[in-house]
Order: C-alpha cells, then structure tokens, then sequence
C-alpha cells in the first residue's frame, strides 16, 4: 500500500488567490472570505499528483503535501 499523503495548511499565509482550488478543486475549498481549506487533510487516493500541484501552484506557499 502507497504512503497517504496529507494537506497541510498555514492559513495566516493564505492571500485567497484560489489557483490550488482551481487545479484540484476536490481537495482544496474556498470559505467564504476566499480562504484555503480542506474537507479531509488526507488527500483521496488518485488526486496526489493534482493535490501537489495545487500546492506547489500557491503564490504565498501557503500549503504542502507531506506524508501523512
């Protein structure tokens, strides 16, 4: 069985540009303010390459992948 991966957040750093939600909207959701958050920190099975480009796609590195 392949490592889960898992979403990390740093909220404070999030300017709400939304392009990781734009790359991989089934893992990463938008609140209200247009803040990054995530329904499950354990990214779904199939989504890791799109879940780490999202990430990587932040302009303020607010998020990253790590193993869970």
């Amino acid at each position: 069985m392949s490592n889960r991966l898992k979403v990390v957040i740093d909220k404070p750093a999030c300017c709400g540009y939304g392009v990781c939600a734009e790359i991989c909207p089934e893992v990463y959701k938008l609140d209200e303010n247009g803040i990054v958050y995530v329904d499950e920190e354990l990214v779904p099975e199939g989504l890791e390459e799109r879940a780490r480009e999202g990430a990587d796609a932040c302009p303020q590195a607010a998020l990253a992948i790590v193993e869970a």
